[in-house]
């Protein structure tokens, strides 16, 4: 008895065309640089065979912003609002990640309220860069109710971010050795607002797109990448968790306050558009366990590392009231002025949204860097667009670029 295949099934092994420019058959189709499945600025050149895609040649040099050689000309401070444009979805997880890498150059151990502060954050950004993910999942496939809801709870994250800097995109939040504030007075509260109701929001996306036939049919066994490719690849984050990767630095290199909290990582084996939905989803309800815990531990204590260590800047209460705190703030921001650091190399990487995003910091012993190397977790994953689509048809794009979640500002350097 033949047993009838499924249009999943049969889709579980695309054909791999074999590239030929010359072939009659084939022809070049642009998508993008602005297209709307896109979602941002790049270019996929098209070798098609039909609807089937032969090749796929990617462009990014649409968002030329030279952040590497910014950071050449700014000091450690300064370079911060540089990354808050690297990816835009979730701003302050970049201004913690840079931070910890000058505080790893210099040896400098942050205190144990800022830990806490800096983890809530960074989690608050994870869930705020995985919202946009599955809401814009949804939207593609024509399930626009999704795609609101996650935006209602993004915006709940940008209410406490405002709170917290007064900035709800471009935060410029942590300084070498701390923080430019620290909560406000009612934020903890607000923070546990949000915690409780993040899980009806996820049980809603739930409901629309778990077991949605349409999504299902669009996602499952679409750009497939086994563990062992995402390896090979580069992959790290939901990408690789997916593809079934154990890999977190969270729990293999703990830091902040991660080590004190009790969290799991989500893990799939089917690498997919399909798998990389669920594990975002299971993200975002670690992330709210790991809030909810650590609000209820924060430490007392100073914000910043103590003023002896001349990297921090001083209160502005001293700035305002006092001569030496004035002159401590002129000695700081001043230019060609602040501290030194060693002459050293350092590499230091955390686990955001998207997947390991570090900093390779060669210092001079001057204010600023002589070279910054940025890994962003799109650039890696950018380069298998190729080997992900190869294959398959057009509209299978449309579902497979909210999967990898690129955000292109962080491409092109």
């Amino acid at each position: 008895m033949t047993q009838v295949k499924t249009p999943v099934e049969q889709r579980a092994q695309p054909a791999r065309l074999e590239r030929d420019p010359g072939s009659p058959d084939h022809w070049t189709l642009n998508f993008g640089p602005q297209h709307p499945a896109t979602h941002t600025t790049f270019h996929l050149v098209l070798t098609l065979d039909g609807e089937r895609i032969v090749h796929i040649d990617t462009n990014i040099g649409y968002l030329h912003s030279g952040f590497e050689k910014l950071a050449e000309h700014r000091s450690y401070d300064q370079y911060v609002t540089v990354t808050d444009r690297m990816n835009y979805i979730s701003p302050i997880a970049n201004n913690i990640a840079w931070h910890s890498a000058v505080e790893k150059l210099l040896g400098l151990e942050i205190t144990p309220r800022c830990k806490y502060l800096r983890t809530i954050v960074a989690e608050m950004a994870r869930i705020q860069d995985h919202l946009l993910c599955i809401g814009e999942a949804g939207l593609d496939v024509g399930a626009m109710t999704v795609f609101v809801l996650a935006f209602n709870d993004r915006e709940y994250v940008n209410d406490l971010l405002e709170m917290l800097c007064g900035a709800r995109f471009t935060t410029s939040w942590t300084r070498t050795g701390g923080a430019i504030s620290d909560i406000p007075e009612g934020w903890v509260d607000c923070a546990r607002n949000f915690c409780e109701a993040l899980p009806k929001t996820l049980a809603d996306c739930h409901k629309l797109l778990t077991r949605n036939r349409i999504f299902i049919e669009r996602t499952k066994n679409v750009s497939v990448l086994k563990r062992d490719e995402a390896i090979n690849w580069g992959w790290t984050g939901p990408m690789a968790r997916a593809s079934g990767v154990v890999r977190d630095l969270r729990k293999d290199e703990p830091y902040l306050a991660y080590a004190d909290l009790d969290f799991k990582i989500p893990i799939a084996q089917g690498g997919d558009s399909y798998c990389r939905y669920l594990v975002r989803m299971e993200e975002m309800e670690q992330s709210r366990r790991i809030i909810s815990q650590a609000m209820e531990n924060i430490p007392s204590g100073p914000l910043n590392v103590n003023l002896e260590q001349k990297c921090a800047l001083p209160p502005k209460a001293e700035v305002y009231g006092g001569i030496e705190g004035l002159m401590h703030h002129f000695e700081q921001v001043m230019p060609n002025r602040g501290y030194r650091t060693p002459i050293a190399e350092v590499y230091c990487a955390q686990e955001t949204a998207n997947g390991e995003l570090g900093y390779y910091l060669v210092a001079d012993g001057t204010n600023k860097p002589f070279r910054a190397k940025t890994r962003g977790p799109s650039f890696v994953h950018m380069q298998s667009v190729n080997r992900l689509l190869r294959g398959h048809t057009i509209s299978e794009i449309v579902t497979t670029m909210p999967a990898l979640n690129i955000i292109a500002a962080e491409l092109d350097r």
